[in-house]
């Protein structure tokens, strides 16, 4: 029930966009989101999720598929306890075989479930800024948004160069990550982090950093990345209903001066000189996914 509660809460404070995936949990976020959702209204909310990232196993972890891709909107419908989705979107494209059957079996499919009523819009989502762009590009289906992850942060602000483009197309852009997958924390990142030693070491003197000036360095990132112009949308993963409020709080009130030093003076410091902001394509995964289709192949 505490993630009823959550969702609740959270609706109840004015967020009305709510976003999950079948690799959530593998299910759990989609069946504990549904349970929510009994107890409130359909036009209160709207709501995502995505097909194609499924698991942790490598025999099951991506499946772009016209077949499973149908199936998986399906359960995730059954889960949820809804007749539709608002947004329907292509989980992390970046890990597909190429980019082909994104454009010519993926996207095809979610065309015809937002045909059938099961789907309002459809997605696309990517820790890969180029992915998104050649998709946009090539794709004779309607995308409607991308979803990309830690690229408008204290680090990274890569995401405003595509921004152009993005809205060119007339796709709106939601952005999340703003902590960096934690190292834009006090706590630091987990161990499975793919960013590589130098940035991890400039994130974690940041953090230091804003210690000496009694500042969180949490806060600072998440109120940095809401106050993007042009991306109406920020994801922001809350586990506990206090830490809801605590980021309710920090997103309601806008940067101080002394905020705003502090800002620039870490984004000098500690950023500024750092040869890679990004780990592109330096996640383990992809060496993984590639010897194992590989080896499966044979």
């Amino acid at each position: 029930m505490k993630q009823a509660s959550i969702v609740e809460e959270a609706v109840r404070s004015g967020i009305n966009y709510i976003d999950t995936a079948p690799f959530y949990g593998q299910g759990k976020s989609e069946s504990a989101i549904g349970r929510a959702l009994k107890n409130i209204p359909r036009k209160a909310y709207y709501i995502a999720t995505k097909v194609a990232r499924y698991t942790w196993d490598l025999h099951d972890q991506f499946d772009y598929t016209a077949e499973r891709t149908r199936q998986s909107v399906e359960r995730s419908l059954e889960l949820l306890g809804l007749d539709y989705v608002d947004v329907i979107q292509i989980h992390d494209i970046e890990y597909a075989e190429n980019l082909d059957q994104i454009i010519n079996e993926t996207l095809p499919t979610l065309q015809k479930i937002v045909d059938e009523g099961k789907a309002r819009y459809i997605g696309v989502t990517s820790y890969v800024l180029n992915s998104l762009k050649e998709v946009l590009e090539r794709s004779e289906v309607k995308i409607d948004c991308v979803l990309t992850v830690c690229r408008y942060t204290l680090i990274d602000d890569e995401l405003t160069n595509y921004m152009p483009f993005f809205q060119e197309k007339g796709v709106a852009i939601i952005h999340a990550g703003a902590l960096g997958l934690g190292l834009l924390t006090f706590r630091g990142p987990s161990e499975w982090h793919p960013a590589n030693s130098d940035l991890k070491k400039a994130a974690k003197n940041a953090a230091e950093y804003c210690k000496t000036k009694n500042i969180d360095i949490s806060k600072l990132a998440i109120q940095y990345s809401c106050a993007l112009e042009g991306v109406p949308i920020q994801l922001i993963g809350v586990a506990t209903l206090e830490f809801l409020k605590q980021n309710l709080k920090i997103v309601t009130r806008s940067l101080s001066k002394d905020d705003l030093k502090v800002i620039e003076e870490i984004r000098q410091k500690f950023f500024s000189t750092l040869a890679v902001k990004n780990w592109e394509y330096n996640d383990p995964l992809f060496e993984q996914i590639k010897e194992y289709r590989a080896k499966n192949k044979q």
